[in-house]
């Protein structure tokens, strides 16, 4: 026979006058928090009380009842109505709906007070947004919602802005599917059928950044100069049904795709298939997506491969390419510059050099059953497959040695971090699209800026790497700055890098000079270093000075920072700023130039993320007043599109990528852009 269940009896709830009440010492809640005692008073004024007290009779020496009663629990609205008594707007005799706890129960009221404040749940976003939408359909405005919850208006936007997503993503999120930052990127459109499209796309990468679903969803044409374009194939697309804006009149480099989702599932579909054929190849996994973050792969490690044996019939040709080189070279070396036709030879050499150097590697089959590769799209067009990376739980175990009966010392200390800080300041927020109608010359976003400095941070290293004599000065600054303005540390040296991560930039950096300057220099000390540590050292003691300073210089450019990060107190700021101000100094002993090393202004690192004002600005600062007069009419993406047209080569540079020493315009480029075609502006009308 089953045992009957125990029934629980609940407290009893009563009115007792307020001035029977005091508050307990044994309330958890010490620390303020959240809303501020006046404002729930005037929220208890407007709406009444809506959550009873927690009680117990106050006993005296003898245990008996006193008629007072102490609040173990709900000590903010006792103070609430505290200063509603004070304010003469609830009477002091005013009944209180209690919730009372019998004296002596085994329950302590510290026990209640925390089970008050530890088991009540934050409410969900979603919630929140339903709540606020509610509100509205039944004729509350924004503001009188804000000022019903204390938050301002900008709050109740914000959730308000997720009714323009559609109902089958708000479904994904409350299954836990997305985050909340992704799916607020989807509530700059309303078009649900293009949202959807793009989570669709977005669901089979790996890279699910908000700054790309931002970038996807504001897409309307695509140039046929993309690189998605170059990948898949003008054909490809119009054979599948894609539609092409062209211009009759002028040229316009296979004009404009007006189908940026076939493209993108296009794409993507490519990327699979190119994704099977490597994992048939025996990799234990296989990531794909239009383009990893910058580092990716730094956490992991890197299987070396050997590379593929060349042909008999290949090995002479380059030989033979070699010794054509040294003779040209050889033949002209008194000459100012070699001849056209004689350049133009020397530029097919080194590229036929380049693709028999370049040759493919092999990987053993025990090595390709723990690791990994990586395909995505290159800068060019072409796929760019990554191979040989091994994730730390897949890492082989490294037997454990006793240093107790050994040489004494205990384990090794890596004195490299791990730039957690920078990586997660790096990815806080996504791009802010400026809207078209915010007209003003209003601050650039964190985000580009974050952006914006990850690229003179690739440079500045990519310079410093390159100047021993700088890299020499500038460590040796830190050391002096280490040594008399703080406190030294307890190791035999406390100098060391910690290589700053650079997860948020825009989509043209893995691919520009600074980027593969810096992945030929790596590959090439990695090249030459030995394995073993003791090796090593005698490797290093052995090469000459100016090899010395140039692995120095080398070594301690990974630590170069020079990243703008969105600040949050006086203390940060004023590092950020500090920090900022030497990489200003260093930019300008090491006459940095952003155009040299590559960046130019496009509508997707930085035209289409400003204002319209400062489009124009940016045209009028390169152009003159008259370029910037001629696109001032258009629509903003128009607008964006033709003023990347009239920047190409103007070598103009936002302020946040300028150094101080070197002049935004040559002569000679100032001469160029006094010569606009009139083509070039018809067609940026």
């Amino acid at each position: 026979m089953a045992s009957a269940i125990q029934k629980i009896a609940l407290n009893a709830s009563r009115d007792i006058p307020f001035n029977k009440l005091v508050l307990s010492q044994s309330n958890v809640r010490r620390v303020k928090a959240g809303l501020s005692i006046e404002e729930l008073a005037a929220d208890i004024e407007r709406r009444g009380l809506l959550q009873s007290l927690n009680v117990r009779p106050i006993l005296d020496d003898a245990g008996v009842e006193t008629g007072t009663f102490e609040v173990p629990a709900g000590g903010r609205r006792f103070r609430a109505l505290e200063l509603l008594v004070k304010q003469k707007k609830l009477a002091k005799t005013a009944p209180v709906p209690c919730v009372l706890r019998e004296a002596g129960s085994a329950i302590l009221a510290e026990d209640d007070s925390l089970a008050e404040n530890v088991q009540r749940v934050a409410l969900h976003p979603l919630d929140q947004f339903r709540a606020f939408r509610d509100m509205l359909e039944k004729g509350m405005s924004e503001e009188e919602i804000a000022a019903a919850f204390f938050v301002v208006p900008a709050v109740v936007k914000q959730r308000l802005r997720l009714m323009t997503v559609s109902d089958k993503l708000l479904d994904i999120y409350e299954q836990d599917g997305m985050k909340l930052d992704q799916l607020m990127a989807f509530s700059i459109s309303d078009d649900h059928t293009r949202q959807e499209q793009v989570w669709e796309i977005i669901a089979q990468s790996h890279n699910r950044e908000p700054y790309l679903i931002r970038r996807m969803l504001t897409e309307k044409t695509v140039r046929a100069s993309d690189r998605r374009v170059r990948f898949v194939g003008l054909n490809v697309y119009l054979v599948a049904g894609g539609a092409v804006m062209r211009d009759l009149f002028e040229a316009d480099d296979g004009g404009w795709l007006q189908d940026p989702t076939l493209l993108d599932r296009l794409v993507m579909e490519k990327l699979q298939e190119a994704a099977e054929q490597v994992r048939a190849e025996g990799w234990k996994w296989v990531e794909t997506a239009l383009s990893f973050p910058w580092g990716h792969t730094r956490h992991l490690a890197e299987i070396d491969g050997v590379p593929v044996v060349l042909s008999e019939e290949d090995a002479a040709r380059l030989i033979g390419l070699h010794s054509e080189q040294e003779a040209i070279e050889a033949e002209y070396a008194q000459a100012d510059e070699f001849p056209e036709e004689i350049d133009a030879r020397l530029g097919e050499i080194e590229q036929a050099i380049e693709a028999l150097e370049e040759r493919s590697v092999s990987f053993e089959p025990t090595d390709k059953v723990r690791a990994g590769a990586f395909v995505s799209l290159d800068t060019d067009g072409t796929l760019l497959v990554e191979r040989g990376f091994v994730r730390p739980e897949d890492m082989p175990v490294e037997p454990e040695v006793d240093h107790d009966e050994s040489d004494g010392y205990d384990e090794a200390i890596d004195h490299r971090g791990d730039g957690d800080d920078a990586e997660g300041n790096g990815r806080e927020g996504a791009p802010d699209i400026e809207p078209e109608e915010e007209d003003g010359l209003k601050p650039l976003s964190d985000r580009l800026l974050t952006e914006l400095t990850a690229w003179r941070t690739l440079a500045l290293r990519d310079a410093f790497a390159g100047n021993p004599h700088i890299a020499l000065t500038e460590f040796l600054h830190t050391l002096v700055r280490d040594i008399y303005w703080q406190v030294s540390g307890a190791d035999c040296l406390e100098a060391y890098v910690r290589e700053i991560s650079l997860p948020v930039h825009s989509p043209d950096m893995p691919g520009s000079l600074p980027a593969h300057a810096l992945r030929q220099r790596n590959e090439g000390w990695k090249h030459d270093l030995p394995e073993d540590e003791d090796a090593l050292w005698r490797w290093i003691d052995g090469l000459d000075d100016t090899s010395r300073l140039a692995l120095l210089a080398h070594c301690l450019s990974f630590g170069i920072n020079a990243l703008h990060e969105s600040s949050h107190g006086p203390s940060l700021a004023r590092s950020v700023r500090e920090r900022l101000a030497r990489a200003d100094r260093l930019a300008t002993a090491l006459t940095l130039d952003l155009v040299e090393a590559g960046w130019q202004p496009t509508v997707e690192n930085y035209l289409g993320r400003v204002t319209k004002a400062r489009i124009l600005e940016a045209v009028r600062e390169a152009r003159g007043t008259e370029a910037a007069e001629r696109i001032a009419h258009l629509k903003k993406n128009d607008m964006a599109q033709a003023a990347e047209r009239l920047l190409e080569g103007a070598g103009w540079l936002p302020e946040a990528l300028r150094t101080a020493n070197v002049p935004e315009r040559t002569e000679r480029e100032e001469g160029a852009a006094r010569m606009i075609d009139s083509h070039e502006t018809v067609a940026a009308e």
